[in-house]
């Protein structure tokens, strides 16, 4: 059988969750092959560019509009009808796609690929199952599509939404945003401390994100420059400027902290630390919650990161920081304060779903 997985590499987090399950498909079912496609690269590179140049390009110069664009397509204003005619220019190479992959499964992790799916799969009645992955703590309109035989939330909290929206209940699943099974493995802090050259401290861990976006810089310079007995990780991800940037200003005191750029090893760094300082990227919240790894969120994108801000504040997982506080005491106050941390590393755990690459691979071969 084959199972068919759509994404975009816009971020990071829509192709890691994608990556997690054909990885972990490949090792536990060898009879069952899984292949990833980029949409957009697939459709045409020069497309592929002007699109995901163009949403970076918005989140860094007007994430307002973004957000407000979010907005709109949350409350279908007009928004349908734009979507319809793309979906008719695109099928045909959907159409393509399907009959030389023959998938049995199509698992989408963002919802530009699902839309187009669910419309051929209606248009030339094709019999497939479609499983809608989302991967942020917001059921937003676009991942709920006529032809979707089977949803992926991330937790049970979202059900009732789901619900709310008019999906059945029998096609709501709250196994999880998958993630690689590293996070999922046991870790010793001291022990990954020490292999990375670490004091063994108090440690907190900067992110943001694959393009090493939002206030990190300042974050960073705030908590370096104070008098917390604290040492730091920064991971800048693929912004090279972000960590020339934080590379000088960390000379000045070398054992103060570790800076890093785009990283494969996210789960020993988490594991060495005791806060994680980030956006609140879909991914980037489940793997921290994996790790029952308490959050504070800095500069959450308008629309989707927003919401799972909100998420996560609301369920007492995570704290925020606003333009123009006062981290170093605000994090003062917060370590100053052991109940408050291990209240939110309980509920990081209550709602963690260590097992959601599994459960949804399990899903997977029962269908098959």
């Amino acid at each position: 059988m084959n199972v068919l997985i759509l994404s975009i590499s816009v971020g990071g987090g829509h192709m890691r969750a994608a990556q997690a399950v054909r990885d972990y498909m490949q090792t536990h079912y060898t009879d069952i092959n899984v292949e990833i496609v980029d949409w957009l690269k697939y459709i045409n590179p020069v497309v592929n560019k002007v699109v995901v140049g163009g949403y970076i390009g918005t989140l860094k110069t007007r994430p307002s509009l973004y957000g407000k664009l979010y907005d709109m397509a949350e409350k279908d204003e007009g928004i349908s009808d734009i979507s319809l005619t793309i979906n008719r220019l695109l099928a045909l190479r959907m159409e393509r796609l399907v009959e030389r992959k023959k998938p049995g499964i199509v698992i989408c992790t963002h919802p530009f690929p699902l839309e187009v799916i669910c419309y051929l799969k209606k248009k030339r009645n094709l019999a497939l199952r479609i499983i809608s992955l989302l991967t942020d703590f917001a059921p937003h309109s676009f991942w709920i599509r006529d032809g979707v035989d089977f949803y992926i939330v991330p937790n049970e909290d979202l059900v009732y939404e789901m619900k709310w929206k008019g999906v059945p209940d029998d096609k709501i699943f709250p196994l999880g945003i998958p993630i690689d099974e590293r996070f999922t493995l046991e870790y010793d802090k001291k022990s990954i401390r020490e292999n990375l050259g670490l004091k063994n401290k108090t440690t907190i861990l900067l992110m943001g994100g694959s393009l090493g976006m939002g206030a990190l810089k300042g974050a960073f310079r705030s908590l370096f420059s104070s008098a917390l007995d604290i040492q730091l990780i920064a991971v800048c991800g693929n912004n090279k400027k972000l960590r020339e940037a934080l590379e000088t200003t960390a000379s000045s005191n070398p054992g103060r902290s570790m800076i890093f750029g785009y990283t494969g090893e996210i789960p020993s760094l988490m594991a060495a630390s005791d806060l994680l300082v980030t956006k609140p990227g879909g991914l980037t919240v489940s793997e921290a919650m994996t790790m029952n790894l308490p959050i504070a969120i800095i500069s959450p994108i308008p629309g989707q990161e927003r919401q799972n801000a909100r998420y996560l504040i609301n369920s007492g997982m995570a704290i925020e920081f606003k333009e123009g506080d006062y981290l170093a005491g605000i994090m003062a106050q917060l370590f100053a304060n052991p109940v408050r941390l291990a209240h939110m590393q309980e509920i990081a755990a209550l709602k963690a779903k260590p097992n959601a690459t599994h459960d949804l691979c399990r899903l997977i071969s029962s269908l098959i």
